[in-house]
């Protein structure tokens, strides 16, 4: 039997970066200490999500991957505790900007770089002003336990995205997230979308999914939480509501994911001669 263990951390954050790292440390260090082997934290944990409004003087804030205080903690803690950490951060490379994910090894090193392919544009969600798209393609990592693949917030509502990754050979699915209330809309709670979303991914792959998010309060946004860990079939192994500061740690096994996949027949039973219309444009 091929097992795998993963967690998702799920807390508030500051605005300040040596505080926030901290928090995070403190989390992986206790999903390490639980048997976790890849630890997921949420989206752009160094500092508040800071494109609910745009301001030129917040393209400061980013770093290029080798100098980034959050992925040069990170490295530094895979290391020690011998655990994989998807790393979100927002990235400077030259004259452009990404929020991009660095896959950080249990050996510390980075193993590479995924930019956010989706980039919303909307109330409280003003990210086309700061991330070019990404340019980095998908992108699936082989670990010593399981190849995962790794999306960033928008992503996960693209079907493309994870269906994409499974053809490339993931076998557990990550998504990181910074996701709240719509200020244009105090009436709509996208929390149970939002995971109907992942979920949907899992049962259509028959792959675990592994979402973290942030809660608590930034200016006009309050993030709702919610973070989980789905099994391939779609049922939580763990999970948290809105307010929960924690760690959320589950064990699968790979080898009976890959049987179900087989049996449920949609990879034998996909048809790409008819899936043109899905790369043109509307």
């Amino acid at each position: 039997m091929t097992e795998i263990t993963v967690a998702a951390l799920q807390l508030a954050l500051s605005d300040e970066v040596d505080p926030n790292i901290a928090a995070v440390s403190e989390l992986v260090r206790e999903a390490a200490a639980r048997g976790a082997q890849v630890i997921l934290p949420p989206e752009l944990f160094e500092g508040h999500y800071f494109c609910q409004v745009e301001d030129e003087g917040l393209f400061a804030r980013a770093r290029p991957t080798a100098s980034h205080p959050a992925v040069l903690a990170m490295q530094k803690l895979a290391d020690e505790l011998n655990v994989c950490i998807p790393t979100s951060f927002f990235e400077a490379d030259g004259p452009h900007h990404y929020n991009s994910l660095a896959m950080i090894g249990p050996d510390g090193k980075v193993m590479g770089v995924y930019r956010k392919s989706h980039i919303p544009d909307g109330p409280g969600y003003e990210e086309k002003f700061y991330f070019r798209p990404g340019n980095t393609g998908f992108k699936v990592w082989p670990t010593a336990a399981a190849t995962v693949g790794v999306g960033i917030c928008w992503d996960q509502w693209y079907p493309e995205t994870a269906r994409a990754m499974m053809l490339m050979g993931a076998e557990v699915l990550f998504y990181p997230t910074a996701i709240g209330n719509e200020p244009h809309d105090p009436d709509l709670d996208t929390s149970r979308m939002w995971q109907r979303a992942m979920v949907g991914h899992s049962v259509s792959n028959v792959v675990p999914v592994v979402a973290a998010n942030r809660i608590g309060k930034e200016g006009a946004m309050t993030f709702y939480g919610h973070s989980f860990i789905a099994d391939e079939r779609g049922d939580y192994l763990a999970s948290f509501g809105r307010e929960e500061t924690g760690v959320l740690v589950a064990t699968i096994d790979l080898d009976r994911v890959k049987r179900h996949r087989a049996a449920f027949g949609f990879f034998r039973d996909r048809r790409p001669d008819l899936y043109g219309r899905l790369a043109q444009d509307i």
